[in-house]
């Protein structure tokens, strides 16, 4: 049953609720007090754009009685636009971090590998995504979503993700137009899905967040609003006190706006509220776009200690001296985002830290193309590395083991200057409330050995504190496959000696144009043991110009959880644990 719809006149019609324009031509309703970006320094903030809600809201019916629409492929290829402040390279340099070798095969085989939705739309990329529940696996790709069981059973889907909002009306349920994102919230039970819109002239977040622990029944629907500044690229992160996103932000003329950060009250979207309270910042690229470079990535909380007290939302950026945006030095900038939904213009998104790393190269050879990079067998395409996008790669997994707090996240880059082979750089941050702090980082290059080019990750840590990397993998002999690493609590810092596990091995080449592959991945651990690593990524069964596929597949250390305390809470929603080491 359908609940009542509120509107606003932007986009819509209707009449105006507590909405204001979060972007215009001339730019954004800024507040007084905001200080723009400028120079390396940090403690600058972002510009406050004030306080919203959302421009339409309803509750689904249970997703299984919805009639799939008619597919509207708005093919988000191009989609992940340049910012065009992109300047000539600067100086490639040697990289100090390179794990040049796999190891020996300690890292366990997969408990469970299957298939995810394919390729139904004929778009590229597929930016597969997913997150793991008590009972179910939810996966999105451009353009479809699926829920599965935890042993690989479809139980809906694929269909289309503009299914999500059949009969809410507008944009969000006309446009199909991908770049979606699915988390899990742990602590509430809830499934969050999104996507955007990219028709305009007024363009919207779409948000959905299951109204129950079942990923297949009703959801409460959102559009909020963006006004007419495009929200490329969008990521979120959940969080106590709110989910939170970034956007890559442009101008109706194209632009480049500067990076958006919003959050959305969780409490009140947890209860329905039709219209749920949303602080939003943009901070401009001005003279120094190297500080957001393509995009900031907001931290995605895992397992179910939460962050110390009103802990603020953490941003996490990178900046690459040999990259187009002129950066002074190779460094993670660190962004806080606290959000005080009382007094909204007390809220502040701050740049609190800028933490050098070791050298690295972000810049991948590419010819003729940016994008022409990753050779693969029988065909003279080539895959996208995504190296030159400065920013880091999905998720920044936040996790509080009680005596320290941690950030884990990667990028795609070149092992070292001239090498001509691809590797991931990542990292854990320490602290980052306090005394934020690089605890270890590394460059994860086998290909250095055995040719095999290795990127487009995403990392996670588990409760005993042991990571886990998956990435895709190719070269002119082997086939884009699904691979995995990691490492052990008390592994030697910067390594992941574990070895290698296979997903799934690639039996085909994608030979689309322009090369384009996915944008992100994704690593999560699953909250029922909070040991267990569930990645989704693509690889090609047939060589052909659009027919990827999507798989999922799971493993754990069985090291895991030894002297971890497991129990119900009080509200018998989520699991207390605590975490005593390997």
């Amino acid at each position: 049953m359908h609940s009542s719809i509120r509107e606003s006149s932007i986009g819509f019609g209707g009449v105006m609720i507590m909405t204001v324009i979060l972007g215009s031509p001339a730019g954004p309703a800024w507040n007084a007090h905001a200080q723009p970006i400028q120079g390396d320094r940090v403690g600058w903030s972002g510009l406050y754009r004030g306080e919203s809600g959302a421009v339409r809201f309803d509750i689904s019916p249970p997703l299984g009685s919805i009639p799939a629409p008619a597919l509207m492929a708005f093919q988000p290829v191009d989609q992940d636009r340049p910012t065009g402040l992109e300047g000539p390279f600067g100086p490639q340099s040697f990289d100090p971090a390179l794990q040049g070798f796999a190891g020996p095969v300690l890292i366990p085989a997969p408990i469970v590998s299957f298939n995810g939705p394919g390729n139904i739309a004929g778009v590229v990329p597929p930016d597969p995504v997913g997150d793991v529940g008590p009972n179910h696996y939810v996966v999105m790709t451009n353009l479809y979503f699926e829920v599965f069981d935890k042993t690989g059973v479809s139980l809906l889907g694929p269909l289309a993700n503009n299914t999500l909002w059949v009969g809410f009306g507008g944009a969000c349920e006309t446009e199909n137009a991908g770049s979606p994102i699915v988390l899990y919230d742990q602590l509430a039970d809830r499934w969050l899905l999104t996507q955007f819109t990219t028709a305009g002239p007024t363009y919207f977040n779409c948000v959905a967040l299951s109204t129950s622990p079942d990923p297949t029944g009703s959801y409460f629907r959102w559009a909020f609003s963006t006004g007419m500044n495009f929200p490329d690229f969008p990521k979120y992160g959940v969080w106590p006190d709110a989910y939170y996103i970034s956007t890559r932000e442009f101008l109706p003329a194209g632009p480049f706006a500067g990076v958006g950060a919003y959050a959305l009250d969780r409490a009140q979207m947890i209860a329905g509220n039709p219209s749920p309270q949303v602080i939003s910042f943009l901070v401009p690229p001005g003279g120094t776009p190297y500080l957001i470079g393509d995009g900031l990535l907001p931290a995605d909380w895992d397992g179910f200690t939460p962050p110390p007290g009103a802990s603020p939302e953490f941003y996490l950026g990178t900046m690459d001296d040999g990259g187009p945006y002129g950066a002074p030095q190779d460094a993670l900038t660190l962004w806080k985002f606290t959000a005080d939904f009382m007094d909204p213009p007390s809220s502040s998104f701050v740049l609190t830290d800028t933490l050098p790393t070791d050298p690295f190269d972000s810049i991948f050879p590419c010819a003729p193309n940016p994008t022409d990079c990753i050779p693969q067998p029988s065909t003279a395409q080539k895959l996208d590395h995504r190296g030159y996008r400065q920013r880091a790669m999905w998720r920044l997994a936040y996790r509080n083991y009680g005596s320290f707090e941690s950030l884990m996240t990667n990028q795609s880059v070149e092992a070292g200057a001239g090498s001509g082979i691809s590797g991931i750089r990542w990292y854990e941050i320490r602290s980052p409330n306090t005394s934020p702090v690089i605890h270890q980082q590394g460059t994860y290059a086998p290909g250095l050995s055995d040719g095999i080019h290795r990127w487009m990750g995403s990392i996670a840590m588990d409760i005993s504190g042991n990571a886990a990397l998956g990435f895709s993998a190719s070269n002119s002999s082997v086939f884009p496959s699904i691979y995995y690493t990691g490492r052990k609590f008390g592994d030697p810092l910067g390594m992941l000696p574990q070895g290698e596990e296979i997903i799934i091995t690639g039996t085909g080449s994608q030979t689309s144009p322009f090369g384009r592959w996915g944008d992100y991945t994704s690593m999560n651990v699953d909250p029922v043991d909070d040991c267990t690593f569930w990645y989704v990524n693509e690889y090609v069964p047939v060589t052909s110009s659009t027919d990827w596929q999507t798989r999922i597949g799971a493993f754990k250390f069985p090291t895991c959880g030894r002297g971890v305390v497991v129990g119900p809470s009080a509200g018998g929603n989520s699991l207390m644990r605590r975490f005593t080491g390997p």
